[in-house]
């Protein structure tokens, strides 16, 4: 509903005449899929916290190892949040195919279940990290790091260039486009069928056409989104990073459709504190330091 109130505050806005988006985030990158334009940018090659932009890598990592889809899982106590001591999450014994695993993990984000992805990898949480490097080491991303598989480490962080990448990979899994694209699932959970909802509440909005879609938050990383949509016949691939607030993110997105489209912007953005990480406290950090903290 507050959703539904802020699209309609935009609608009513004057709009100003057209020019490059300001961007409220503090990192952004529109790309043409099809030609690799830049259409605009914002810092897009400082690194900083990408929050649960990261199980998108998650989720590459596990598909990648092509796992039975179908087999079941228990959610654990050791799924649960150590870091931050968050309490959101599918509770502990509930059990859920792989597939359910991964729909649930990136459509509305949960940490219980990106975190039983990892824990049942094949040789557990380290073959997982080191898997999941090799895929950074693939896809050439030069300002990546991985530490857990949920995000709520500070210490994953990516550049906007390098969430670029990371998106147009994920577009090739077919199960992640289907998991992202929907704007609500009903899985049963105990017994009980619950409904699960999309975090990136534009999917499945009037004029969105959102294919593959993540967002992200936490207090070091701010609001995040990274999505490819389809605006005015072009496929872009969009990354927006370390917003104070989600009004400000979601209206990111929207003038970034306005200028796809030619139409004049809603608003100008708003400054912001710039969200970024010191790079040499995440150049030795491994996965290891993250269970000593438990």
């Amino acid at each position: 509903m507050l959703k539904s109130a802020f699209l309609a505050l935009l609608l009513c806005m004057a709009p100003l005449a057209r020019a490059d988006v300001s961007f409220s985030s503090a990192h952004a990158l529109v790309v043409d899929e099809d030609s690799g334009e830049v259409l605009l940018e914002k810092d897009a090659d400082t690194a900083a916290p990408i929050a649960s932009m990261t199980k998108l890598i998650t989720a590459m990592v596990v598909l990648d190892a092509k796992l039975p889809p179908d087999e079941v899982i228990r959610i654990d106590r050791a799924d649960l949040d150590t870091l931050k001591h968050t309490f959101s999450g599918v509770p502990v014994g509930a059990s859920f195919p792989r597939h359910t695993l991964i729909e649930i993990a990136l459509m509305s984000s949960d940490n219980h279940a990106a975190a039983a992805l990892a824990r049942t990898y094949p040789g557990g949480d380290t073959a997982f990290l080191d898997a999941a490097q090799k895929k950074i080491a693939e896809l050439g991303l030069e300002n990546t790091g991985l530490v857990e598989p949920t995000g709520l480490s500070p210490q994953n962080h990516a550049s906007a260039k390098d969430m670029v990448k990371i998106l147009k990979a994920a577009t090739v899994y077919p199960e992640i486009t289907q998991a992202t694209s929907q704007p609500s699932s009903r899985i049963v959970v105990n017994g009980r069928t619950r409904l699960f909802r999309n975090t990136n509440h534009l999917v499945g909005a009037p004029g969105w056409d959102i294919s593959v879609s993540k967002t992200g938050f936490t207090n070091e990383a701010g609001r995040c989104l990274t999505m490819r949509l389809e605006a005015a016949g072009r496929k872009l691939l969009v990354v927006l990073m370390g917003a104070m607030a989600g009004s400000e993110r979601s209206l990111d997105a929207y003038n970034i459709q306005r200028f796809v489209g030619g139409e004049p912007i809603v608003a100008e953005a708003r400054p912001v504190k710039r969200v970024s990480y010191n790079r040499a406290s995440y150049r030795h950090a491994t996965y290891h330091r993250r269970h000593a903290a438990r």
